[in-house]
């Protein structure tokens, strides 16, 4: 197994047993289960360290939060197992707090996501037995069991954080007040920052390699239909990266953020059935509904790329040189070309003006670009175009750009009125972490909690002893 692989398994691990962070989980309203009574938890049971409302912490749980983050590669040298029990017990109370606040996975989720996780461990590790024998379980029902408890537990966590951080909102005397209070030699110091456009151009692909695509996937439909598996079809021949891998699988309601021409199709179809070939931005796909559970359908998808041709490439690349010409000579702005020329749906309408997805602005800060795009714009001066680029997709899907440096920010200290909007997530981010800290303080003193032998000698950071 290749280093990309285990680097990619052991993230997997940490985001299942060791993750903590404020996470965006959909709460599916569902009948609240009875759960045993603080009462009946207070017997001890041998290797319980701790109880916090409705959950045990066993002494092998911290031998085993250690083992996942050594395997992470991360060093253990200054952590200690008070700090780890203090990690486990907070973990827990958010869990707890869920159930009380009528929080509920179903365990259809839980499986649901099992599923996903397992399968990606798989094809990972080649097969279910190597999976078990890496996390050091005695048979495939054990890990099983051990996986499911660990996403349940997180997905009740991550939604009660969510609960928590989600209702705190900041004004902007707030804001103010926050930049006001930091020491000047003290304020942030913000990266040197670019706002960038772009041109995109789609090679054209014949009607022939359109055709070939579309009569590959009505023969994979007929073979389905005949006994063959729609789930094994899509992991040996779908290109879409994010679900061939788990056999094609998507769960989605009409909420969910997928291509208009993609929900159509789908929300069209009965349980059972098998769509015809239809076409979207991404390439051609069928689709395949497993089970249609009211608002929501789960299903299963196959896409095909068609192939572009050497032709089709080098007229991509002439375009985009005819459009930069025309920029150059001043008969069109690079905004307008943009609004004219480009085949890029999602940048065309503002003048090829990109957005940073992680930030919601137009702002790409040096340090944290994608080192692929950092190559391509890090040298531009301000107002330069870039020579024509190639790009692929994910998919391999593969076009013609060229882009803008349209202004330039060095490196340099906060200021309110130019960096408000980063100033603002900071003040927010610091407004949320408090609350935190306010919500754990008062649910400590009223949940149950019960810590036993050694563990009561630890200085932890919140006041699980309620002393």
């Amino acid at each position: 197994m290749n280093y990309t692989k285990n680097k990619g398994l052991l993230a997997l691990v940490l985001v299942l047993i060791c993750s903590v962070s404020v996470l965006a989980q959909e709460v599916i309203k569902d009948t609240v289960k009875t759960v045993v009574a603080p009462a009946v938890m207070h017997k001890k049971v041998d290797g319980v360290i701790a109880t916090i409302g409705d959950y045990n912490i066993l002494d092998s749980d911290i031998d085993k939060a250690f083992l996942e983050l050594t395997s992470q590669g991360n060093s253990i040298k200054d952590l200690s197992r008070c700090q780890m029990m203090g990690k486990l017990m907070e973990e827990k109370l958010y869990a707890h707090q869920a159930i009380q606040d009528s929080i509920v996975v179903t365990d259809e989720e839980v499986k649901s996501k099992m599923e996903e996780q397992v399968a990606y461990m798989v094809e990972q590790l080649g097969t279910m037995d190597k999976v078990v024998k890496y996390f050091k379980k005695t048979t495939e029902e054990d890990f099983r069991t051990d996986l499911f408890e660990i996403i349940k537990t997180n997905k009740l966590t991550s939604s009660m954080q969510k609960k928590i951080v989600d209702a705190v909102e900041i004004t902007p005397e707030e804001v103010r007040n926050f930049f006001k209070k930091i020491p000047e030699a003290d304020r942030p110091v913000f990266g040197a920052e670019l706002e960038v456009s772009q041109i995109v151009v789609q090679p054209k692909v014949s009607e022939a390699d359109k055709q070939k695509v579309i009569d590959r996937l009505k023969e994979f439909k007929k073979e389905v239909q005949e006994g063959s598996s729609f789930s094994t079809k899509a992991v040996l021949y779908s290109q879409d990266p994010g679900s061939s891998s788990n056999g094609g699988y998507y769960k989605m309601n009409k909420k969910t953020p997928f291509v208009k021409e993609f929900k159509d199709v789908a929300f069209s179809l009965g349980e059972g059935e098998i769509s015809e070939p239809f076409e979207t931005d991404f390439g051609f796909h069928i689709i395949y509904v497993e089970k249609i559970r009211g608002q929501e359908i789960e299903l299963r998808h196959i896409l095909l790329v068609p192939s572009v041709t050497d032709q089709s490439l080098k007229d991509a690349k002439e375009r985009v040189l005819q459009i930069k010409k025309k920029i150059e000579d001043k008969s069109l702005t690079f905004a307008d070309a943009a609004r004219t020329e480009s085949d890029e749906k999602e940048t065309k309408a503002n003048g090829g003006v990109l957005i940073n997805p992680k930030t919601q602005d137009t702002h790409f800060e040096l340090t944290k670009m994608d080192p692929a795009f950092y190559s391509q714009v890090s040298n531009l001066k301000e107002g330069e175009i870039s020579v024509p680029l190639i790009d692929a997709d994910q998919s391999g899907k593969k076009k013609y750009k060229i882009v803008m440096v349209t202004n330039r920010i060095n490196e340099h200290t906060a200021d309110y009125a130019k960096d408000y909007l980063k100033i603002k997530d900071l003040a927010l981010k610091e407004k949320q972490i408090d609350a935190i800290a306010k919500w754990s303080e008062e649910k400590i003193k009223e949940t149950y909690i019960k810590i036993n032998g050694e563990y009561r000698d630890c200085e932890f950071t919140n006041n699980w002893l309620k002393k």
